[in-house]
């Protein structure tokens, strides 16, 4: 059944949100033929985070759907706005923006969607790029005294991620990126991300749905979400998370941990108790702080919000509604 939800209700009772679970959002994909294999989900799967068909299947699908019908009206947009005009005009990418807090899946939802949306008919060309690489290089962090604060909005260079946006959206044939080694936990100076006029460009991040900069002279200046044409935010209970990213700090002991170059290199050699306590500390002095004062306040921002059970799975969905 379809209903309205309560829990962002005004006083009046009215939500700008319908709420759907799973059941009643996984009959919104019809017909649709599962495009994906085991193998696609083992390659899209995040560490710790085990992708299922009947996800893909009941949750990723009908969203592949609803987007593609986004960007299908977007081109109706586009054709009635050159008729008004009275020309010609080009038509710019589809920008999806993804948020949500550190170890809940955003990265892993931007994947499953990048694929899904490749299989469907003129959206063959879809590019993902992660506001990591809009993260200060380390050095420029230390100079300023906010290493311990990376992934907060001070230590982005918000101008620059809003520049690439802004062109992309604009139509520019060509834009390029800093890329983010999370290797080396650093931008590397040799390698960018190269965007050519994609179908749809998906841009994942903890920030991307900030509202705008407040300016000394009281005036707001542009968001990035401004050059969303849809965004999501993925949600789940602050302790899942925790215990989420606990895990997966535990795993990487013996994944990209043990890899001498890692920036986290010393870490590997921690027992399971050091791990666990290191990693707690580490959520709760950093992620924890900046999820509960930047990430989750952003959450009502989105046109849809994907809410996790502690298992991972999505069982609910708010969609704002039009």
């Amino acid at each position: 059944m379809l209903r309205v939800t309560d829990s962002r209700a005004n006083d009046n009772g009215v939500s700008p949100f319908i709420e759907l679970e799973r059941e009643t959002w996984s009959r919104l994909a019809h017909s649709i033929e599962q495009p994906l294999n085991m193998d696609d989900l083992d390659r899209l799967s995040g560490l710790g985070e085990q992708l299922s068909l009947a996800e893909i299947r009941e949750v990723y699908l009908p969203l592949s759907r609803l987007l593609y019908l986004y960007v299908q009206g977007a081109g109706h947009l586009h054709r009635v706005t050159s008729t008004f005009l009275g020309e010609a005009t080009q038509r710019t990418p589809f920008v999806i923006g993804v948020g949500g807090s550190v170890a809940v899946g955003k990265s892993t939802t931007a994947r499953v969607l990048r694929e899904l949306l490749r299989r469907w008919p003129d959206t063959p060309d879809v590019q993902l790029v992660t506001t990591d690489g809009f993260l200060y290089p380390n050095e420029e962090l230390e100079r300023r005294g906010i290493m311990h604060r990376k992934g907060f909005p001070e230590s982005y260079d918000r101008r620059a991620l809003l520049r690439f946006v802004a062109a992309v959206k604009s139509g520019a044939e060509e834009v390029r990126a800093p890329m983010y080694s999370h290797l080396t936990y650093n931008i590397l100076d040799d390698e960018e991300v190269v965007v050519r006029k994609p179908d749809v460009l998906i841009v994942e991040g903890l920030n991307v749905l900030q509202p705008a900069r407040i300016r000394t002279n009281g005036t707001a200046g542009l968001a990035l979400s401004d050059f969303f044409d849809f965004s999501l935010y993925v949600d789940a209970r602050t302790q899942d998370i925790e215990e989420w990213y606990v895990k997966r700090f535990m795993k990487l002991r013996s994944g990209a941990f043990a890899d001498p170059a890692s920036y986290f290199h010393r870490y590997s050699t921690l027992t399971d108790e050091e791990a666990r306590a290191t990693a707690l500390d580490i959520w709760r002095r950093i992620n924890e702080p900046n999820l509960r004062e930047n990430v989750l306040p952003t959450r009502g921002r989105a046109q849809l919000v994907l809410s996790k059970d502690a298992d991972h799975s999505i069982r609910r969905m708010l969609l704002r509604k039009i």
